[in-house]
């Protein structure tokens, strides 16, 4: 579904071809024909189970002088399409990663992995394990010592395994347990995680059986004590039919009369977006959902590529089997696999532009996540102001957001994901946390401290979640490199004779490594191109980095979080750019062992002074949850921003019409409702009359 949208800039121009562009994620024909080759290299009586077939990005070798003759108008060359695909084996842990060349029907690569390595979980298999866990007999005798009042439902939510080293060489799946509210177990949207119950399968994926059933310690230690009878607990719903909702909410409607701003050109399965200067091209992939290729600024270019790389969620929680938990939400499930079907009117407001993902699924065919993407405009407040005290006379602009959007459901959280851009240059990437806590049993007036008691008989486990954003510049031209800026106090001197001089100093990061803020010294990172100066004070180009500072892992260095979420040590890493080097985490995050992702491209300490360099922004949070967090979470927002430093000549917004009502047609409250207004008016008598202005 998607709307006519108004472009109010000249369009930029950009070279027309007659095949999928270098960055056009796979058709559905594209998916199915790599499908097809890759079967031909096994006997034709082989079952395979595809966890992945999605584009194969050029070598940016080869893609950088496409780009170049694109926007000067060139003729482009052909760059071949291939596919990455991940595969199994049905009902082994055999998997294989394979490269196929679409364009010359040809399998270039096709290896099985190494022991340790391990795909993702996905939809199909989920279902499956799901399944498992409820229909085996072991299992129905541990919740039969439950008691269970007759006709309650039981839920089962599959977990990655996650990894401590102890027996997790093979693939495998945690399952907890819940029900639903045993009043309404007809409920399909109840909220079982009110109601958790100690047992929990393990299933071993090659056989799809239980390998074993654990028991969830439910006291302020790690004693087990088996399955005991169900003591009644209240549900505790989110759904609006259980509420007594507000009565005195009016309608707030996001109305553009003339249609949006920004202009959507669809290549085959590429989008190009223009709006108010910005230019750049959103392909998607299973992983990381939207990506954005190519992003330029008035046809100067800024980023090669920007896409969320990863994201970890290790839990506090010392006791087996929860010392396991610590998602990988992209690696282990997938950002573009996961997207919620976006509703007109509830998810984005306004003038909507919805694009479609596509996704391969378990038999090798192709699935259209529809509307997996919302583009759309919102007012982000006032943009600058000035009032001349002296005449009065004041100037606004508001501040006009472009606003790429994404939703993820993986289990019990969502994650709102948004790129951002604004008219001042600026580009911001958003994330908001949401839905519902993990929750495990724990015993009436039992408190631990590493959670939090949500609901009689729900812990909600302490959990931090840390984001790495892969930016990958442009800065005008390839050569970037990485500087901080420190501000000290001045000493005392001559020149500062009262102390309160201070100065700002540059640093250059020499070597690829990891990076930290230092709030105290307002550190702050910038991505610069030194060959290109500032007309006007002879600065090199450069665009900062706004990160929020984070609790950085807590996991001590010998853990196997810690050595698995290779991102989560240091604010930013910096990286001398290698092709395929796109997870922080490494690409394979399922039970892993860590050793592939940022840390250890990071330690080969190259030289990246004015190099092609990619910067991964980590940032996040350490959710302690509250009572407030349940039964839904409200938003947790966070934000990394890039500001221009030096780029333009002037503020690139003050271009940006004024705010003026002739255009926003604000009303006064008063007006709107005919609020009344009272006057008392006195008489020839000297008394006051009080009248009614309504």
């Amino acid at each position: 579904m998607s709307m006519e949208a108004v472009n109010s800039n000249p369009p930029i121009s950009v070279a027309t071809h007659d095949f999928p562009h270098p960055f056009a994620p796979l058709n559905k024909d594209e998916i199915k024909r790599a499908a097809e080759l890759l079967r031909s290299t096994w006997p034709a009586n082989t079952e395979i189970y595809f966890k992945a077939i999605t584009l194969e990005e050029p070598a940016k070798a080869d893609a950088l002088p496409f780009l170049n003759a694109e926007h000067n108008g060139s003729s482009v060359p052909a760059i071949p399409r291939r596919a990455f695909v991940a595969y199994y084996l049905r009902r082994t842990n055999k998997f294989h990663e394979a490269i196929v060349n679409i364009s010359q029907t040809q399998v270039e690569r096709n290896v099985r992995l190494g022991p340790n390595v391990h795909s993702w979980g996905d939809a199909e298999e989920i279902m499956e394990i799901e399944r498992v866990a409820l229909e085996d007999e072991g299992v129905k005798k541990e919740i039969a010592k439950l008691q269970l009042p007759e006709g309650t439902v039981v839920i089962s939510d599959p977990w990655i395994y996650g990894a401590d080293g102890v027996g997790d060489d093979e693939r495998m799946y945690q399952c907890y347990l819940y029900i639903r509210d045993p009043q309404n177990p007809s409920e399909a949207d109840s909220n079982h995680y009110a109601l958790p119950l100690s047992i929990s399968p393990v299933i071993a994926t090659e056989t799809m059986t239980v390998a074993r059933i654990d028991h969830l310690p439910t006291g302020a230690d790690a004693t087990i004590k088996g399955p005991q009878p169900y003591k009644p607990l209240s549900a505790n719903e989110y759904l609006p039919e259980h509420q007594q909702l507000r009565a005195d909410l009016r309608p707030l409607q996001v109305v553009q009369p003339e249609g949006a701003s920004f202009k959507v050109t669809e290549q085959g399965t590429s989008n190009i977006v223009e709006w108010q200067k910005w230019f750049f091209r959103i392909g998607y992939n299973y992983r990381e959902g939207p990506i954005l290729y190519d992003v330029r600024y008035d046809d100067r270019s800024l980023f090669y590529r920007v896409a969320l790389s990863d994201l970890n969620i290790p839990y506090a929680d010392p006791r087996h089997p929860f010392h396991k938990k610590a998602a990988f939400d992209l690696g282990d499930a997938g950002a573009g696999a996961m997207a919620n079907n976006l509703k007109l009117g509830c998810d984005c407001l306004g003038a909507i532009h919805y694009l479609d993902g596509i996704i391969s699924t378990g038999n090798g065919d192709a699935m259209t996540m529809d509307n997996a993407v919302c583009i759309h405009e919102q007012d982000g407040g006032i943009g600058w102001k000035h009032t001349n005290y002296r005449t009065g006379r004041g100037v606004v602009v508001r501040n006009r957001e472009l606003v790429i959007q994404t939703i993820i459901t993986v289990s019990n959280y969502e994650y709102i994901l948004a790129y951002m851009f604004n008219q001042a240059g600026e580009f911001t990437y958003e994330v908001r946390a949401t839905g519902i806590l993990s929750t495990q049993p724990v015993d009436e007036g039992i408190d631990v401290p590493f959670g939090t008691v949500v609901h009689p008989g729900v812990l909600a486990g302490h959990h931090q979640h840390i984001f790495s954003l892969r930016v990958d510049p442009l800065l005008d031209g390839v050569k970037n490199r990485v500087t901080y800026d420190e501000a000290h106090a001045m000493p005392r001197s001559e020149l500062n004779p009262h102390g309160i001089g201070y100065t700002v100093n540059e640093t250059v990061l020499e070597q690829s490594g990891g990076y930290d803020l230092d709030p105290d010294s307002n550190r702050t990172f910038k991505i610069q191109n030194a060959a290109v100066r500032n007309p006007v004070n002879g600065k090199p180009v450069a665009y900062k980095i706004h990160a929020p500072t984070f609790q950085k892992m807590l996991a001590d260095t010998d853990s196997y979080n810690h050595k698995r979420a290779e991102f989560a040590d240091h604010n930013i890493y910096v990286t001398r750019y290698a092709d395929g080097e796109l997870y922080s985490g490494g690409k394979y995050t399922n039970q892993s062992r860590g050793g592939a992702g940022v840390r250890g491209w990071a330690n080969r300490k190259d030289d990246i002074v004015d190099q092609d360099i990619v910067v991964f922004v980590q940032f996040g949070i350490n959710h302690i949850p509250r009572i407030e967090d349940f039964p839904v979470m409200p938003c947790e927002v966070i934000k990394v921003s890039l500001k221009p430093v030096n780029f333009f000549d002037k503020n690139p917004a003050l271009d940006v019409p004024p705010s003026e009502q002739r255009v926003n047609k604000s009303v006064l409250v008063s007006e709107l409702h005919q609020q009344p207004v009272t006057e008392g008016k006195v008489d020839g008598s000297g008394e006051v009359c009080c009248t009614s202005k309504l």
